[in-house]
């Protein structure tokens, strides 16, 4: 059994090859059982410390991936808040095939989804990317959405400036072609946005929907706890809403669970899952105009064909 290490992971991924990839993946059979998510302090609602595991299969390959989730480890600990391993398994045999380090497959795979959706919804003409978030993500985001749309201005938006600072020094550096700035104006560049993606730990909204311009994509993919959301009702009430699993966020998204409480939105309004985004193409954007959403809290079918991606090309 092979025991695939984070470099490895980095060293055979490239979103040219994963984005497709898992278009074509979701197109086909997998089996996806709901991920078992359990909070390792239930009692305290200020401890959000986690553990999960997420099943998945298809024709070729089992896996499995189980994380923690330890969001004040890096203040408390200098750790980082997220550990993960995926364990695969021949499919026709059962035998043990692979371990592979999961949390550099989850920063691929997440970044990779994000970019397929927004090649699926997002104008084929957008140019202007508004990036939430400068956690680990941030790196893996930018690069994968420049390889699906040709950008030519990320705006940055981020706590600490100087994480946002060397983010852009680091961008421009690599993206010579494309305007890297850190945000002052948040309503007017929600405004300006094309893509407006979030990556965050934040518990409130990010921005107001009201400011969204028409035909303008919407990627929330930083909260998966039910209580909490990045963007607003009216942001949701605005757009077409996909999602990447149906069950999965409607049992920890707070995007959609808030809106559904208030009675502002119904879960009947969600326009299809990632499967149908790649097996239907006339569900997708319907005109320029049109607001969409994507909703993403993780899918463990993603990990396994990006995990699996690497065993074979290190095989």
């Amino acid at each position: 059994m092979n025991i695939i290490s984070a470099q490895q992971v980095h060293e055979n991924l490239s979103f040219e090859e994963l984005v497709p990839l898992l278009k074509t993946s979701f197109s086909k059979p997998f089996h996806m059982p709901q991920r078992q998510v359990f909070g390792l302090a239930p009692e305290d609602n200020d401890n959000h410390d986690g553990f999960a595991l997420l099943p998945s299969w298809n024709e070729e390959v089992i896996g499995n991936k189980a994380f923690t989730y330890f969001p004040d480890n890096a203040t408390n600990h200098d750790l980082p808040g997220l550990f993960s391993k995926i364990m695969l398994f021949k499919r026709k045999t059962g035998e043990p095939l692979a371990l592979v380090d999961g949390t550099s497959v989850t920063y691929w795979r997440t970044a990779a989804i994000s970019a397929l959706a927004s090649q699926l919804l997002s104008k084929e003409d957008s140019k202007h990317l508004m990036l939430f978030g400068t956690g680990n993500l941030a790196n893996y985001l930018v690069k994968a959405h420049l390889s699906v749309r040709a950008l030519n201005k990320v705006t940055l938006w981020g706590r600490n400036s100087d994480k946002v600072n060397a983010l852009i020094t680091e961008f421009s550096a690599l993206y010579p072609d494309v305007s890297f700035k850190a945000s002052v104006d948040v309503d007017s560049e929600v405004a300006t946005a094309d893509i407006v993606c979030c990556a965050t730990g934040s518990k409130t909204p990010l921005f107001d929907g009201n400011k969204l311009s028409a035909g303008t994509h919407v990627d929330c993919l930083g909260n998966h706890i039910a209580d909490a959301r990045e963007c607003d009702t009216t942001t949701l009430v605005r757009a077409r809403v996909f999602v990447d699993s149906l069950t999965n966020t409607l049992n920890e998204a707070g995007e959609l669970l808030i809106p559904i409480a208030e009675g502002s939105f119904n879960k009947d309004e969600i326009v299809g899952e990632l499967t149908d985004m790649c097996k239907k193409p006339e569900i997708l954007r319907q005109s320029a105009d049109e607001i969409t959403l994507f909703k993403s809290v993780g899918t463990a079918i993603s990990d396994l064909v990006a995990a699996y991606q690497v065993v074979q090309k290190v095989s």
